[in-house]
Parts: C-alpha cells; structure tokens; sequence
C-alpha cells in the first residue's frame, strides 16, 4: 500500500461501506493496519463478522466493528446512520464503497431501481446523514468510488422506467452520477475541513458481475479474471485518498493510480440539477454545514 510507515490513524474513525467482501474488504483492512478505528458497512452481517474478524487477526487492530445496512433502503441508512452517530461521537473517514450492477432492473425497499438507489442514492443520503458529524471531526475526508466507465446519464429518466433496461448501462450512469454529486458535496463543504473526492480503483476482479447469467454471466466472469486486477491492487488508490497525508485539503477531483485524472462531467448545470434529483429523492436532509445552496 505504500502509506504505512507515515501514517498512524490511531483515534480516527473510518467507516467503509461494501466492506465484507471486494475492494471495500480490502480498504478497510489497509486502514485497520494503519491503526484506525474501522466500521464495516455490511448489507450481510455475518459475512460482515468474518470479515470483521479476520481484519482483526491480520492487523492485530481490535478496533474493527460491523453495523449492518443495506445501501438500496433509504430506511436502512437512515438506520445506520442513526446508530453510528449515537455509538461514535467522531467520524473521520466515509470510504462510499458499495456498489450493485444487475442483470434485471429490481427496485428498492422504497419502489426505486435498485442500482440507482444503491450506487447513487445511497452514496448521496449516508453522505448527507452523516456530515454533521464529519464536520465536527474536521478534518476529515470523504472517498466516492466511482470508475473510468462512466456515462450516459438521462436524468429525464434515471430509474429506465421509459428506457429499456441495461444493467451495466444503468451501472455506468451510476457511476457517471457519483462523480458529479462529488463535485457538488465538494463545492458546499469548501472551508469545513472535509473533502470530498472520486477515484476510480481500476479495473478490478470483483463479484460485481455475479448477478449475470448463463453464457453472458460465464463470459463475463471469465474476462473479469483474466483481464482485472485483485481486490487488493483495487484499494490502493481509495486507502491512499483516506489516509495520507499528502492529498490532505485536496478536494473535488478525479483520482486513479494515486493521480489526479481529468473528468468530463463538469457541467455546473447539470452538477447542481443531479444534486436537486437526489436530493428530491431522498427528501432532503437538514444540515447546518452545508455551504452552498442550489
């Protein structure tokens, strides 16, 4: 990983959310072993508690818990986020993780396309839920995972309930959306002490495809592990944008392999109308630090 020997997170709280398994698993292992206080965001718990426990075992850090939340229910996250909000009283770190692609369009607990409310609503509403506090622990640091495949947002249509259904077209606006909206949280929390950045891990062998069937599914599996790079070299970039102390106060941008990349969805205009849709969709939350206004 490259950041142990300068960086000591000892006290500093870090949630990560996706993190039984992945990228997320990894993350949140690196920044066990640099000390920190880490909470696994797990829509299943007991693949959380394995997680949980070897973390502890490789790291020797006692300090890893798992709070359960299902990224897709807005009732879940706002669940999650009341519990971790009553259990610590700092927040440093929000590794925005979790991410679904889907090979049939499903909707949420709440009647929304699942990969929407996952990928982008769930990222949006924890990050809102959860500000205050991250304010308060200033500095601090917000990580979207986001991607280089990214685009054809319809904003007119974001759920496919008029298009036909994609599912790595609906993973690929997802993730075009995450961009965008970290440009907008890194606008309104300019002068806090908290940044906001979007990287892209590269291209990783995950089980993010494992919804695909058939030859489709078998296909794709196979590439993923022949083309992709480990877990582990996935979470390179994220730790790094979490801990170190080199990107400290850098806020708004595009990362991959530890640089700053360029990114096309810049659009002000289009950046402050995504950030009215979810914010409409997730019926707006209150906060006191926010310090722009659409």
């Amino acid at each position: 990983m490259g950041v142990e020997a300068v960086v000591d997170l000892a006290g500093r709280v870090c949630i990560v959310t996706g993190a039984s398994s992945g990228i997320g698993r990894e993350v949140a292992r690196n920044l066990g072993r640099l000390g920190a206080t880490v909470v696994l965001a797990c829509r299943n718990e007991m693949r959380g508690v394995i997680t949980r426990d070897a973390i502890a075992l490789d790291t020797g850090n006692p300090h890893v818990t798992v709070m359960p939340v299902d990224l897709s229910s807005q009732a879940s996250v706002r669940a999650f986020a009341r519990r971790l909000l009553d259990v610590h009283p700092r927040l440093h770190v929000l590794v925005n993780n979790a991410a679904v692609c889907l090979a049939e369009r499903r909707l949420s607990a709440e009647g929304i396309e699942v990969t929407w409310a996952t990928n982008v609503l769930g990222y949006h509403l924890l990050s809102r839920l959860l500000l205050d506090r991250l304010v308060a622990s200033a500095p601090s640091r917000i990580v979207n995972l986001a991607s280089t495949y990214a685009g054809g947002l319809n904003p007119d249509d974001p759920e496919f309930r008029r298009r036909r259904y994609h599912g790595v077209a609906a993973y690929r606006q997802s993730k075009q959306a995450d961009r965008m909206l970290t440009w907008a949280l890194a606008a309104r929390l300019a002068g806090t002490g908290v940044t906001a950045n979007a990287v892209h891990p590269g291209g990783v062998a995950t089980g993010i495809y494992r919804d695909f069937r058939g030859c489709v599914g078998a296909l794709t599996r196979a590439w993923v592990r022949v083309a992709k790079g480990s877990p582990r070299e996935g979470a390179d970039t994220p730790t790094w944008l979490a801990a170190n102390p080199e990107v400290a106060g850098q806020s708004g941008k595009f990362w991959a392999s530890r640089r700053e990349r360029p990114c096309a969805f810049r659009d002000p205009e289009a950046v402050e109308g995504l950030w009215e849709l979810c914010e409409r969709m997730v019926e707006r939350v209150p906060s006191a630090h926010l310090c722009r206004h659409a």
